[in-house]
């Protein structure tokens, strides 16, 4: 069988794609993804998450190289690698981001990226159980809800901000971004909604819809410079004339496959022993992702998530409220609140965002912490620092190699280290304090400018948001047109979180989403 369109990535943008480019019957889709299928319960089980960390199964695992400005530290980068992609192992934050981001890709990029176009496409992509008003939709295909049940840190997180005078919001994607506030989640009656369950499952009963699990994309196979299909380790699916093959695998996959392919810088590409097809310098350059330093306490009170035995009562009440009702605890995200704030009265719009978790969060989530406590994240939304992706190897089953450079720029750790200063101020403010028994990362005898900055080199880590690998722009250096096409081949696109042309204000899923959908509507217009 031939396909007109092979996708290669059923994440967060591949699910997309495939329900919307399978929706004329006379089209032929094959989704191919590398993972399993999404059958795990602790994928739909919100609170869930803490445990998928755990499960190599489920995700890439990726380490990056030792980061020059972080102590020649390996950081750990989780990727989903399961129907779904990111959408099933993430905290489920529903976020565009500011409008600010999309006007300065519409310069980038063109039009259709500018935030009049781009909120229409989220506003019509969305479902939103809890608030109905002109900035949100309802009736569209992805689920958006409110938290069933926050902990009542988060709360007493939100009363810690009144105090420190920073602005509240009860909604992060309308009139404004910034404030405080209890964060939205893709969510439908308390259980994950993924993109695999919000775009694929209703299409998986198409018979022009083939969807391949379990089967890793070793390379995109040409014709000239005329893409033709791809090759498995033991099969190849080749394209209807006409047809084209769409690369949805991520920030790091998708200019991992590219250079694989031939496509990327020729010097790296010869020194991995592969053909030239076309020399692009910009392949896995651009790289941005969101640096982010925690301040951690221990509790003199149990209202926090914990590991204890006190705990198993709330525990075994929280999983038959959970399996009877899909209510209770374990509806719970774990980054339940947050906010976006500015670093310094002088920015014109917020650079800072917080997550609170009321429990302990130690290597995301795989070391247990005994106890009861509470984490708070901080990132800088905005740096400047930019990395790169290439080949380790040229088997296409090798990781690819991650130098995100972090801090690399000296305009990044001054805003790192103000976040940092504002978060303890937080967590020392009279509605959490009456809480706190004692900070415990980075700890009281942590002080002077000197000592946070070492902190921050020693322990700051991914919060998980890595693009612009293959960012789109008009510009010829750029590796993708503002439709996503590669340049200098044929009958080939990349469409995920990689085009980004700088990196979003906030977390990065619905965004990749709405990328999905924006070139599946330029491609049905014949873009």
């Amino acid at each position: 069988m031939t396909y007109h369109y092979i996708i290669v990535g059923a994440g967060s943008a591949g699910c997309v794609l495939a329900n919307r480019l399978s929706a004329d019957p006379a089209t032929r889709v094959c989704l191919v993804e590398a993972g399993p299928p999404d059958r795990n319960p602790m994928i739909h089980m919100p609170f869930g998450l803490a445990a998928l960390a755990h499960m190599r199964w489920l995700n890439w695992g990726y380490e990056t190289d030792p980061e020059p400005n972080l102590n020649h530290r390996r950081l750990y980068w989780p990727r989903g690698r399961v129907l779904g992609g990111s959408s099933s192992i993430n905290a489920m934050i529903y976020m565009r981001g500011h409008p600010q981001d999309y006007r300065d890709w519409a310069a980038a990029a063109g039009p259709d990226w500018d935030w009049p176009q781009v909120r229409r496409v989220f506003k019509d992509l969305e479902d939103n159980q809890s608030l109905h008003d002109d900035h949100h939709g309802r009736g569209g295909p992805l689920s958006v809800s409110d938290l069933d049940q926050p902990n009542p840190l988060s709360r007493a997180f939100l009363r810690a901000g009144a105090e420190c005078q920073l602005p509240q919001t009860a909604d992060f994607n309308g009139a404004t971004q910034e404030g405080l506030g209890l964060y939205q989640v893709t969510q439908r009656h308390g259980r994950r909604f993924s993109s695999a369950r919000a775009f694929l499952a209703p299409a998986l009963d198409r018979p022009n819809l083939t969807l391949l699990s379990g089967a890793q994309v070793h390379r995109v196979t040409f014709q000239g410079r005329r893409a033709t299909g791809v090759q498995l380790r033991d099969q190849a699916l080749t394209l209807a004339e006409g047809g084209e093959v769409i690369l949805s695998g991520g920030a790091i996959n998708s200019p991992q496959l590219l250079m694989l392919s031939g496509i990327g810088p020729g010097a790296h590409l010869r020194d991995m022993g592969l053909p030239v097809l076309h020399n692009a310098p910009e392949v896995g350059a651009n790289l941005a992702d969101h640096l982010d330093v925690t301040v951690q306490a221990a509790l003199n009170d149990r209202t926090a998530i914990g590991i204890a035995p006190s705990f198993l009562p709330r525990a075994l009440r929280a999983t038959w409220q959970y399996l009877r009702r899909g209510k209770g605890e374990f509806t719970s995200n774990v980054a339940e609140a947050g906010g976006f704030v500015r670093s310094d009265p002088g920015r014109d719009r917020p650079n800072l965002q917080f997550h609170f978790i009321p429990a302990y969060l130690h290597n995301h989530g795989r070391q247990p912490s005994l106890g009861y406590g509470l984490t708070l994240h901080v990132c800088d939304l905005l740096p400047k620092s930019r990395g790169r992706i290439s080949l380790a190897s040229p088997d296409p089953m090798a990781a690819a190699r991650i130098q995100a450079n972090y801090l690399s720029h000296p305009d990044d750790l001054p805003v790192l280290l103000n976040g940092f200063k504002l978060a303890r101020r937080l967590i020392q403010a009279p509605a959490l304090a009456r809480h706190v028994r004692r900070e415990t990362l980075p700890g009281p005898q942590v002080l002077t400018d000197a000592q946070l900055e070492a902190d921050i080199r020693a322990r700051a880590e991914t919060i998980y948001h890595p693009v612009g690998t293959c960012r789109m722009g008009r510009d010829p250096a750029s590796v993708t047109d503002p439709q996503g096409r590669v340049r200098g081949v044929e009958a080939l696109r990349v469409v995920d979180a990689s085009l980004m042309p700088q990196i979003i204000a906030g977390n990065t899923n619905a965004p990749t989403m709405m990328i999905a959908e924006t070139i599946a509507r330029q491609m049905l217009r014949g873009g």
